[in-house]
């Protein structure tokens, strides 16, 4: 066992030279190398690919700030317009109202009218009847009143009655005359 362990310590002492420089030296340049090429190949990409995707946030955040502003003033254009439209509404429906009692006034008035009007032509009409009836009553009554005259005369009067009567009326016919 002991061969191995001079062989290990031999082999460590040869191990911590290569082509005559300590290992030491070679690990820091071999890391340098690593990190120089990991920062040329990885880095710089990834550097350039941070810094585009950071630009497209802020260029998105930009974007989404402008369509909120754009959504804001539309939303208060809108707010605007409904208070526009609300109060038309209630102009509209304020000037309905006043338009219907205006015309239901009219209506009732020309009712009123229509009324009137419809009470003087029937009361007319009632006149004119009550008229026409009283001249057919009085023409009705004359010749009830002549018949019963006549009756009555012919059955009161006698032949004597009759030429007394005529000679009263030729003599006031001639008394009339001169």
């Amino acid at each position: 066992m002991r061969p191995l362990l001079l062989l290990a310590e031999g082999g460590a002492e040869h191990a911590e030279k290569f082509l005559g420089l300590p290992m030491w030296i070679w690990q820091s340049a071999n890391l340098a190398l690593f990190l120089y090429l990991l920062y040329r190949f990885v880095g710089r990409p990834l550097a350039g690919a941070f810094r585009k995707r950071q630009e497209a946030v802020e260029a998105e955040r930009q974007e989404a700030e402008r369509l909120k502003a754009e959504a804001e003033r539309l939303s208060a254009e809108i707010r605007e317009r409904l208070a526009r439209l609300d109060g038309e509404i209630a102009a509209v429906a304020a000037q309905g109202r006043a338009d219907g009692e205006t015309e239901r006034a009219a209506l009732s008035a020309r009712a009123d009218q229509e009324g009137e009007r419809v009470k003087r032509e029937a009361g007319e009409e009632i006149s004119r009847r009550v008229a026409a009836a009283r001249i057919d009553l009085e023409r009705i009554a004359s010749g009830l009143v002549a018949s019963s005259a006549v009756e009555l005369l012919s059955r009161e009067i006698n032949d004597e009655d009759r030429r007394r009567l005529l000679e009263e009326s030729a003599e006031r016919l001639r008394s009339g005359v001169r």
